[in-house]
């Protein structure tokens, strides 16, 4: 049970943003607004989504991406984050799981996804 206070307070951070429908497996490009000093700038971060958690306002997913010298880079991101201006969804992917931290240990092929596909 949850204040109602609380839950309206959510109810009123959650109505203005524009979120996609993706899931674990799907990759996704997460733009972020990044401020240095006086300057705000957008950058994009870009690869696979390995899980989404929480409900409401605190709901976070962590996108995993091959960094320089085939380095796996993960960051968590608040769903309804003020500094996440734009979240596109490039690939669909056909998983059987709803966390893939079994992604960590593969690299190179084995570490593909297949792409899903609608009919």
């Amino acid at each position: 049970m949850r204040n109602k206070y609380i839950e309206s307070f959510e109810q009123a951070q959650v109505e203005g943003k524009n979120i996609p429908d993706f899931r674990a497996g799907d990759t996704v490009k997460v733009s972020v607004r990044i401020k240095e000093g006086d300057k705000e700038r957008i950058q994009d971060y870009e690869g696979l989504c390995i899980s989404i958690r929480g409900e409401g306002t605190g709901r976070t997913f962590i996108v995993r991406k091959m960094g320089a010298n085939s380095v796996g880079v993960e960051r968590i991101f608040p769903l309804y984050s003020e500094s996440i201006e734009n979240i596109e969804v490039r690939r669909r992917g056909r998983v059987r799981r709803a966390k893939l931290y079994y992604q960590r240990a593969l690299k190179g092929k084995a570490a593909r996804i297949k792409e899903l596909r609608r009919k």
